[in-house]
């Protein structure tokens, strides 16, 4: 069997996935960082928090030049806000914010440093794990990816129970675990869940977990079932610098694959694992998802007449992520309502909440401020709904009678509390179906955008009108 110079199979993990995955990041952008050894800890990056130091104090000055002296700083505070046990909830709101400080420029995607490495040891004293690929924004460990070989032993399965019996729950890896969002597993084949409910090969993510994280398919948005979906087909890839990629193949000793027809067929776009990291790596979708698609739950719910706290850190589903990314296509495009189809259980309320800030942000930058209302038509859905959105931190006001709904659109307040927290207006509609009298609106400020979306529409269509219209006009 050939040998690569570290005497290992040529047909291995590392030659067969990591080497080609580690290529292909740098089509989309990513500089490959080299390889990243202990004895360069607290000098090149920080053993505490596995930060790269100068990538990240350079950019911090970069896009902070009013406060470019407060980098370590800033340092010292991520570090401690790491060692909480929120899930990295702290530092995630950290990694969002925009002032007075900002660690990511979310707007313009070319204004931030992308880096790859491999094999790079995330350590606290004598327990450590080596994820196989690290993604950094800024100098920022935000993203691993877990790569096996195809048919590896257990599948994905195998990986998915080492990650939730060895790793989340280990204290010593709270650090690590905390300041990375997307996690990336392959066995670079395609789905396969052999008669089951849950595939054991393909290409999976997750987000961090306190104890046990489920494994989300991805499947990139092909409506017309071709070959090659068009995201990735139609991607701007960069030509692969020969010079990068031999420093690559050299820092793991496997020059002697560079030639080697399976080396070659890897480094396809198309493969599964390449597949999913232009899908969720690829800066624009990397930054939408770190900004929009990420929640924490926090909620107590009773369980066989015990009460159960539920402290989770949620990840957008492909599905929510298409949703949101067409309807931001529709409103540029000058369309102000359509259909989001979903099936059961595929969280319309958790796309609602991912919602309620992307839209924000969207009107924002049109000088308007967005009102959400989320209607449903049963007195259930709305106690449910209310705690699905107050879990995962929204402020929800309801409206108990009509007259309460009509008079909150007459203010024209842009929130009902004072809070300054994200809200939401949760609305029973089956409430107003006595009242028919039409009541007419006064024009609301020009820069309120009110937004409703409607639970189940389809319950309560009429076929004379719309499910709104025989209740209020606007």
């Amino acid at each position: 069997m050939a040998k690569a110079s570290n005497g290992k199979s040529l047909f291995n993990e590392m030659t067969r996935v990591q080497m080609p995955a580690l290529v292909h990041l740098t089509r989309l952008g990513y500089t490959y960082y080299g390889r990243i050894f202990e004895d360069m800890a607290d000098t090149v990056y920080d053993s505490d928090t596995n930060i790269l130091k100068d990538v990240f104090i350079s950019q911090f000055k970069k896009l902070n030049p009013e406060h470019d002296g407060e980098a370590e700083q800033v340092l010292k505070v991520i570090r401690q806000e790491l060692d909480n046990d929120d899930l990295g909830k702290s530092f995630y709101s950290r990694l969002k914010t925009t002032s007075p400080v900002r660690l990511i420029d979310f707007d313009n995607p070319r204004n931030n440093e992308f880096h790859c490495t491999a094999e790079f040891t995330c350590k606290n004293g004598q327990d450590e794990f080596r994820p196989d690929i690290t993604l950094f924004i800024n100098g920022l460990p935000l993203v691993f990816i877990e790569v096996k070989k195809p048919n590896n032993h257990g599948g994905m399965v195998a990986e998915s129970d080492r990650m939730n019996r060895k790793r989340f729950p280990n204290k010593k890896f709270r650090r690590f675990i905390n300041i990375t969002q997307p996690m990336i597993f392959s066995n670079n084949m395609e789905y396969d869940a052999e008669g089951g409910i849950v595939p054991i090969q393909g290409a999976f993510y997750c987000t961090s977990a306190k104890k046990a994280a489920p494994f989300n398919c991805f499947r990139e948005e092909n409506p017309l079932n071709e070959d090659v979906a068009p995201y990735i087909k139609g991607y701007p890839y960069r030509a692969i610098d020969a010079e990068v990629e031999k420093k690559i193949l050299k820092d793991f000793n496997n020059q002697v694959i560079h030639t080697s027809p399976e080396y070659q067929t890897n480094l396809n776009v198309n493969t599964p694992t390449n597949r999913i990291i232009t899908s969720m790596c690829s800066p624009e979708r990397l930054l939408f998802i770190l900004k929009y698609g990420i929640a924490y739950v926090n909620m107590e719910r009773e369980v066989d007449g015990k009460i159960e706290t539920i402290n989770q850190k949620h990840i957008m589903r492909y599905q929510q992520m298409f949703a949101a990314l067409a309807i931001r296509e529709k409103l540029s495009d000058g369309v102000k309502s359509g259909v989001v189809w979903h099936t059961q259980g595929s969280g319309k309320t958790a796309l609602s909440y991912y919602l309620s800030y992307y839209l924000s942000d969207y009107f924002a930058r049109n000088n308007k401020v967005a009102k959400f209302y989320f209607i449903v038509d049963r007195l259930d859905l709305l106690e449910q709904a209310s705690q699905e959105f107050e879990a995962r931190g929204l402020v929800v006001k309801t409206a108990n009678s009509r007259a309460e709904l009509m008079e909150q659109f007459r203010n024209n307040q842009a929130q009902e509390g004072n809070s300054g927290q994200q809200e939401i207006t949760v609305v029973n509609i089956q409430r107003f179906a006595e009242d028919k009298e039409r009541v007419t609106l006064p024009s609301y400020a020009t820069n309120l955008q009110r937004i409703f979306i409607i639970d189940e529409a389809h319950r309560g269509y009429n076929p004379k009108g719309s499910f709104l219209v025989s209740y209020y006009t606007q």
